[in-house]
């Protein structure tokens, strides 16, 4: 996984609630092997058109907002389906942030476990911060992670939690197998003094 400490990126106003993963990546593309590119999926059907064209009107197809990093959405972001795939698309895109005020317990668990930050901040902030884009398109937020704050332009920011594991794991670009391997020597010095 790729490291995670500051993010000064175009953030991407999506303004529904109830994003569920099948809008994320259509159930069509969850046969492909991880190694495919899960990017080209994301928003497929909210994106293009059965004839392969965009449709103009998605946000996510508007200049400002095609080099995205962060994602700003309602509530309950990631609902539906328990596909880890819908992870995969926004963080093979470019995305490494998403901010909304809940997520679907699933997918805030699996994007945990493959490098994407979930930030949940109170609603009239993520209301405030996707009429802010909407109005600015191609405005950058920063995302400080470890100060976990998420400033705008001039200063107001919005502090958010995160625990202690998660925020190491993304710091240091670790997923759960490569934080057990770091904790080798510990692992062989406990079952060195079990055993004797």
């Amino acid at each position: 996984m790729e490291k995670l400490s500051l993010l000064d990126a175009v953030a991407l106003p999506i303004a529904r609630a109830n994003v569920d993963t099948d809008q994320i990546v259509p159930a069509r593309y969850l046969q492909k092997p991880r190694s495919a590119a899960f990017g080209s999926f994301l928003f497929r059907d909210l994106r293009f058109r059965e004839d392969g064209s965009e449709v103009p009107g998605f946000v996510l197809n508007q200049a400002p907002y095609r080099s995205a990093r962060i994602v700003v959405a309602q509530r309950n972001f990631g609902c539906g389906s328990s596909r880890e795939h819908a992870v995969w698309a926004l963080y093979d895109y470019g995305i490494r942030v998403v901010i909304a005020p809940s997520f679907g317990d699933i997918f805030a668990a699996n994007a945990a476990k493959n490098g994407l930050l979930t930030i949940a901040l109170p609603d009239a902030a993520v209301s405030s911060l996707i009429a802010l884009l909407q109005r600015t398109p191609g405005l950058h937020l920063r995302v400080d992670l470890p100060a976990q704050r998420v400033a705008l332009p001039g200063g107001t920011d919005f502090p958010f939690e995160i625990g202690a594991y998660l925020k190491n794991c993304l710091l240091e670009g670790l997923d759960e197998l490569d934080y057990t391997l770091s904790q080798m020597a510990r692992i062989e010095a406990f079952e060195h003094s079990y055993r004797y």
